[in-house]
């Protein structure tokens, strides 16, 4: 089982590039690289799931707290999660996570999350 997390930018702002099976076994990693990039008080946090292979409840879970955990720190979030992703994408539905985790299909142009 393959996985990284790579802190990257996206459009000029901070962001965590995700790649392999965010599972049970990885997603304290996904937690560790968020709670970093959160320290530095960002205005805003893209989590880039392009690369992601599998996605179980439990990396759904962590999505979900780390929704909580920026909305609380003022941060706002997008989770990129593109249709074309079907194993990723497939899970975000059937678990409904966009009521609890804003999933976009590409990054918004702005650091407040709303596109032009």
């Amino acid at each position: 089982m393959q996985f990284d997390v790579e802190p990257t930018t996206v459009l000029g702002r901070p962001a965590l590039t995700v790649r392999g099976e965010l599972d049970i076994a990885t997603a304290p990693r996904l937690a560790e690289a968020v709670e970093s990039q959160l320290s530095q008080q960002p205005q805003s946090l893209v989590v880039d799931l392009t690369d992601t292979t599998f996605l179980d409840s439990s990396g759904a879970r962590q999505l979900a707290r780390i929704a909580r955990r920026a909305a609380a720190d003022g941060v706002s979030l997008e989770v990129v999660c593109p249709r074309a992703n079907r194993p990723v994408r497939l899970v975000v539905d059937l678990l409904e996570l966009r009521a609890l985790v804003p999933i976009v299909e590409s990054p918004s142009l702005t650091d407040d999350g709303v596109g032009p």
